[in-house]
């Protein structure tokens, strides 16, 4: 299977988040294989925390590649930019602490700095923006928080419910973006 095609709907409740991530471990990204500057940006382990003492991000919702891995699977989404956008936007949404300074630094980053095949389109930011609202007006865990390891035995379904991950929420925006960008693989997949 190519790392397009991997995708768990949000309707695929009953899996253990475990078995849900191995099926995402076996086609996605390594860890060496993902570029310094992506990691230096959406990850508190190769952050500018390495020099300090104190962790530290230069972005709310930065999480290692285990707990960006989950929730991808617990929002339902592949692994395509607009599955990535809407991951890290819900992500940084659900800390309900970014501000539009951030986020439009973010979005410069995405833009011009992160390598072509990582570069974040205006579809993307059009989705991670709606992701990034979607997740403050929910109730729900800050999602940089949570620790995925004692979750892994569970179904997507008790994760889902123990985060305050809200799916009719997610569902009724999927059937938004799904209209919005017909022409999109991701988008067209979201409700399968």
């Amino acid at each position: 299977m190519h790392y397009s095609d991997w995708h768990i709907p949000i309707s695929q409740d009953r899996l253990t988040l475990v078995v849900a991530r191995k099926s995402l471990q076996a086609i996605g990204a390594q860890k060496e294989d993902v570029p310094f500057i992506v990691k230096l940006i959406e990850n508190p382990e190769f952050s500018i925390s390495q020099f300090f003492s104190a962790k530290f991000s230069l972005f709310h919702g930065a999480v290692n590649l285990c707990a960006h891995d989950c929730i991808h699977i617990l929002l339902g989404r592949g692994l395509l930019p607009e599955d990535e956008a809407f991951t890290i936007g819900y992500t940084m949404g659900s800390t309900r602490q970014v501000g539009l300074s951030e986020t439009r630094l973010f979005e410069l980053i995405t833009r011009y700095l992160y390598p072509q095949s990582y570069q974040f389109s205006d579809r993307d930011i059009d989705i991670f923006y709606s992701a990034l609202k979607l997740a403050e007006a929910v109730a729900g865990e800050a999602l940089d928080g949570v620790d995925f390891s004692g979750l892994l035995d569970d179904t997507l379904q008790q994760v889902r419910l123990k985060l305050g991950v809200n799916v009719n929420k997610i569902r009724a925006y999927y059937k938004v973006e799904k209209t919005l960008y017909p022409d999109s693989k991701a988008s067209r997949r979201l409700l399968d």
